[in-house]
């Protein structure tokens, strides 16, 4: 019984920290166009805005990373806008897997044993694409992603070759979208996003769907 208390304080904590709002936590968050014109007004300084703004949303923060990396785009074009947004992401990323890792991974060994490595959680290979497979969707908060697979058994290097693979195609297309909505329909923009986000879910359940139906031997 105390086990189960306490790995349920644990996954409540890492929720706060993924999700404050949902404690109650709830903030003014800025919109694209007031981060626009903070990043433009920060000069020099703003790309490490923008780097630290990604961060701070994937490790502690309600704030959604989609709206600043549409900024970033606005303010910097969709090239150098990607680059900045992927930095951000990735080092996000690897703060709240490492943060994971270190207060909670062992714990879970302790406590759970052996059943978290098993089936789907047991195999690097499955976590591995999981992990790449969600960060193609543009519009989705992978902090709880990078939390959990903290938690799990998925070396590091896995995990941050997954994130940075799967981060780049979403970071150009926003960076890109945010670019273009500065001189072109914001709505088409936004309404193309989302059908994009929508397809690469589907193929992505549709893959690890079939993936189960036929067992591999892992290398």
């Amino acid at each position: 019984m105390v086990r189960v208390v306490v790995l349920v304080l644990l996954g409540l904590l890492l929720l706060v920290l993924a999700r404050p709002d949902l404690a109650g936590l709830d903030a003014d968050l800025p919109e694209r166009d007031d981060l626009r014109r903070w990043i433009e007004a920060a000069g020099l300084l703003g790309p490490v805005l923008v780097v630290a703004l990604m961060t701070l949303a994937i490790v502690a923060s309600p704030l959604p990373s989609a709206p600043i990396a549409l900024a970033a785009g606005a303010a910097y074009g969709h090239t150098f806008g990607t680059l900045l947004v992927v930095l951000g992401a990735e080092i996000g990323a690897l703060a709240a897997f490492l943060l994971a890792r270190g207060l909670g991974r062992s714990f879970v060994e302790r406590h759970v044993g052996e059943t978290i490595g098993r089936g789907l959680l047991g195999s690097q290979n499955t976590l591995t694409f999981l992990v790449f497979g969600s960060r193609l969707l543009p519009f989705l908060s992978f902090d709880m992603v990078s939390y959990a697979a903290g938690l799990s058994a998925l070396h590091l290097w896995r995990f941050a070759l997954a994130t940075l693979a799967g981060i780049i195609p979403a970071s150009f297309l926003l960076a890109h979208l945010g670019s273009e909505a500065m001189n072109g329909d914001v709505q088409t923009a936004t309404w193309t996003a989302l059908a994009l986000g929508a397809f690469t879910a589907l193929s992505v359940l549709f893959a690890v769907w079939r993936d189960r139906r036929t067992p591999k031997k892992e290398i």
